[in-house]
């Protein structure tokens, strides 16, 4: 491919001959400008101590994984020699193949993107001969990276993970698409506003570098169109009781009736409450209480240095124990059914042995959302957990009491860089366009901090030992065993979950020791759970069957039987199987406690 055609092909892209050149160059000057208030913006917290200096932790073990894996390779010559040679080969059949597509032969591609890939979903990614070029080289030098690492003996299944996952951060990094001189359409775009978007996106980076305090904080929606308790959980409420941990929050009933038994959802402390109550659309507390339900719900503080010692005892004993208290004294129920989400439905689990071990009978059922007991298959989360990392991270907390919410953000992010990171960089940087308006990943900005004792305690005791399925786990010195759990457990999976892999849940099924029922939802963690029914827009399927635990995720599917839309119904028909009696419906504080103020209260609203 010589310099003409290169050039030819460029310059064909992007019609250089409609660029104005005197708002070009002043665009480019604004950009420059701007570029210069994000680099401010990102020095000024380390000149006054507020950020760190050096490199972060995370890039010293990727640094350190990688070595691992070079050093295998390298080690040997002959395993050297074979590694060069393995990536040469596949640019001299790509070389070929151009030169041959040049000559106006018809040419296979040599690498062609994942299906389901959006990068690369521009025509002149094949049209053009030169971005077609650098694609098939990026795919090419792509898979052989990853084989760096899948064919390396020896490595030990950790370090296997986290060269796996580093090496796909990488990759999905340096993608061309991710760059204007590589990227056809970032290119027509510049050319066509004359370089304006680029001036825009400079000031946008330099907005988000000093709202993340020096770091990087990428806006994924329009932040502007939403505010917690106006358009997002706003489902009509009372916080009804408070202290340190949490409110809680009962909901106004909306039926004639109410269902006897109440309903308590404990959601993750890692994320706020309100995604289960986005809009009236998509809430699925809002829909709970249009069946019939008393729906009362933990809100979690959302923790600064006051909270560094508050461990996984007093999230249990503050959280949803005192919750049953209040349950039991505003609606004169001795039981509850109860929900519990991701790592909420971990402590859920962990309360419910507490409570089998101590004779605490509240719980009259258990609802599980893509929450894990048992962490073998817990997916790249554990790419962040070992005794070294560990250490550092504990080292960290010490020093503020607490993990910084953009912490927990970024390692979620990192799990789906090519939908979560990657998309917004181009998006907001380079197109300089503002992102859509789009009320989950507001909520997935909305992160959240992690006091030191109860993280620390989470990531040993369940990433790092496994040590609640394996019943070697103690809470105020009471032996937790899943298996004394007796209560009937609705364990809903998702499929494409990437923080608690549906295999992840599935496992966990086998350690409880009433009836399960295990439910495999479509789609992921956030879309799965927050599905519903709407019969002119069915988004997804769900799958029920047989005994889940044992044996395969994929021997379960095969017998399984398959629902179009939400498991909702499915659910609520669950719960009326276990107590279908009525009441009259109950106001929230039931006339015994005074309501502290509306939902969802002020703790949701703090942001970090």
């Amino acid at each position: 491919m010589n310099q003409n055609t290169t050039s030819n092909a460029v310059a064909g892209a992007t019609k250089l001959n409609s660029v104005d050149v005197e708002a070009f160059s002043k665009n480019l000057a604004r950009m420059v400008e701007n570029g210069g208030k994000a680099l401010a913006a990102y020095l000024k917290p380390r000149e006054e101590g507020k950020a760190e200096t050096g490199p972060s932790d995370e890039i010293a073990d990727l640094v350190k994984t990688l070595g691992e894996v070079l050093e295998y390779w390298l080690k040997d010559p002959a395993r050297a020699v074979e590694l060069q040679a393995r990536l040469g080969r596949g640019y001299l059949e790509l070389w070929g193949a151009a030169a041959r597509r040049l000559t106006g032969e018809e040419s296979a591609p040599v690498a062609k993107p994942e299906p389901g890939d959006k990068r690369f979903n521009d025509p002149e990614w094949s049209t053009n001969q030169f971005f077609d070029f650098i694609k098939q080289a990026y795919l090419l030098s792509t898979q052989w990276a990853q084989s760096l690492v899948d064919d390396a003996k020896g490595l030990d299944p950790h370090t296997r993970q986290k060269a796996e996952f580093y090496i796909r951060q990488l990759t999905n990094a340096l993608s061309p698409s991710n760059f204007l001189l590589t990227n056809p359409e970032l290119l027509r775009e510049t050319v066509s506003a004359n370089a304006e978007n680029l001036a825009r996106g400079m000031s946008m980076l330099a907005e988000d570098i000093a709202a993340g305090g020096g770091d990087l904080k990428i806006r994924q929606s329009d932040a502007e169109k939403f505010a917690v308790g106006k358009n997002l959980g706003v489902t009509p409420g009372k916080v009804i009781f408070e202290n340190k941990l949490m409110q809680l929050i009962q909901y106004q009933p909306s039926t004639p009736t109410v269902l006897k038994t109440p309903l308590l959802i404990v959601p993750p402390w890692i994320n706020k409450f309100y995604v289960l109550d986005l809009n009236p659309e998509k809430s699925f507390i809002k829909w709970c209480v249009d069946r019939g339900l008393t729906v009362f719900v933990i809100s979690w503080v959302n923790p600064d240095e006051r909270h560094a010692k508050m461990g996984f005892e007093d999230y249990m004993r503050l959280g949803p124990l005192a919750a049953f208290d209040v349950i039991e004294q505003v609606t004169g129920e001795h039981q509850a059914h109860t929900i519990g989400y991701c790592v909420g439905g971990t402590l859920l689990s962990i309360t419910l042995a507490y409570m089998a071990a101590t004779n605490d009978q509240r719980a009259a059922s258990a609802t599980l959302f893509a929450a894990q007991v048992d962490f073998t298959h817990a997916g790249d989360l554990k790419v962040f957990v070992d005794e070294a990392q560990l250490e550092v991270l504990e080292r960290r907390m010490a020093e503020r009491g607490y993990l910084e919410g953009k912490k927990m953000a970024n390692a979620f992010n990192m799990l789906r860089s090519n939908d979560l990171i990657w998309p917004y960089v181009v998006n907001n940087y380079l197109r300089g366009k503002m992102p859509m308006p789009f009320d989950l990943l507001y909520w997935n900005s909305d992160a959240t901090r992690m006091p030191a004792a109860n993280h620390s305690f989470y990531l040993r005791q369940c990433y790092l030992n496994n040590a609640l399925s394996k019943g070697r786990m103690s809470i105020a010195n009471v032996k937790i065993d899943l298996g004394q759990v007796k209560v009937p457990l609705y364990n809903l999976a998702t499929r494409e979950d990437h923080i608690a892999p549906a295999k992840s849940a599935f496992l966990g099924s086998k350690f409880f020791g009433g009836p399960v029922k295990f439910v495999l939802s479509g789609s992921g963690h956030i879309a799965g759970v927050v599905n519903p029914p709407n019969p002119n827009k069915v988004k997804y399927q769900y799958w029920t069957g047989g005994k889940a635990g044992t044996g395969s995720l994929e021997n379960w599917m095969k017998k399984a039987k398959e629902h179009p839309g939400s498991w909702w119904p499915d659910w609520i028909e669950w719960i009326k199987s276990h107590s279908a009696d009525e009441v009259p419906p109950r106001e929230p504080g039931g006339g015994v406690l005074t309501p502290i103020e509306d939902a969802p209260g002020r703790y949701v609203r703090v942001r970090s």
